[in-house]
């Protein structure tokens, strides 16, 4: 996935700022803790979840029971929850951190998710994670 161009591509549906926030592998990518990832995952609620639904292509997924609007040929999914573990959405989005004008979940909580998750890339990302933290 083109970082720059699915960031562009989130800004041009100008969802409202404060009701979305870029959560899984995105935090980490944005910063340059890893190099790739396969889509930019984002949570959403009230009028940027309305205004994601209304445009996109909705997709549910029953393993996680959740639907899900899908835009840039699958390379950005927007939410109203994440699948995995109990996450407040609320709290993910009002704990942002604008970067460029992007609103992404913090390091802590993305840092929660991936332990729960636990997959290989997962696990990969948190060691990337604890030598970035680590530098100096």
């Amino acid at each position: 996935m083109n970082l720059a161009a699915a960031l562009a591509y989130l800004e041009s549906l100008e969802l409202p700022q404060g009701d979305y926030a870029v959560f899984g592998s995105g935090p980490l990518l944005i910063r340059g803790i890893i190099d790739n990832a396969a889509d930019l995952d984002v949570i959403a609620r009230g009028a940027a979840w309305e205004q994601a639904a209304a445009a996109g292509r909705l997709t549910y997924l029953p393993d996680h029971n959740v639907t899900v609007a899908s835009f840039f040929g699958g390379a950005i999914t927007i939410g109203t929850r994440w699948a995995i573990g109990d996450f407040s959405v609320d709290e993910l989005i009002d704990t942002a951190e604008l970067i460029d004008g992007i609103p992404f979940v913090r390091l802590e909580h993305v840092r929660s998710y991936k332990r729960l998750a636990g997959r290989r890339k997962d696990i990969d990302h948190l060691d990337k994670l604890d030598r970035w933290l680590h530098a100096d």
